[in-house]
């Protein structure tokens, strides 16, 4: 009766993207939060977002036909980016695609951060993505 004895640990995932991590110690019990790791990225993917996310750091050069409709993704999840198959109905619900028609044959740099201003076309804000990401890169070196 004096040893404690270690229950497997259960792990929840929170709407902030946090992951709890539940373990059991003898009478008593310990909750621990810790960061997400690669792990649980299997959890991670199947949360559902109301923001979207990047799918590159840089644009997309694509040729498009006159008169032909499109739907650039909006979301980030698509697999066939930069335009939408319809990824956005499960893993980001109120997010929904661009629709555009362009007047020429031509090739256009889409917007792959997400970040636009002006979608589907890009506009530079990759620049401060990967800026932000530099930064947090760096101040996690320091941590």
């Amino acid at each position: 009766m004096g040893l404690l004895m270690k229950a497997e640990p259960e792990f929840l995932l929170t709407p902030a993207g946090a992951v709890l991590v539940l373990s059991q110690w003898g009478r008593g019990s310990a909750l621990t939060f810790t960061r997400p790791r690669p792990a649980f990225s299997s959890l991670v993917q199947y949360c559902q977002s109301a923001q979207s996310v990047p799918a590159a750091r840089l644009p997309y050069r694509v040729r498009v036909s006159a008169g032909k409709r499109y739907a650039w993704c909006a979301c980030g999840h698509s697999k066939k980016q930069p335009f939408c198959d319809g990824a956005h109905k499960s893993k980001a619900p109120g997010i929904s695609p661009v629709f555009f028609t362009p007047e020429k044959d031509k090739a256009f740099m889409f917007c792959a951060c997400k970040q636009t201003r002006n979608a589907p076309y890009c506009d530079g804000s990759h620049l401060k993505v990967i800026f932000r990401d530099v930064v947090k890169s760096v101040k996690g070196i320091f941590k």
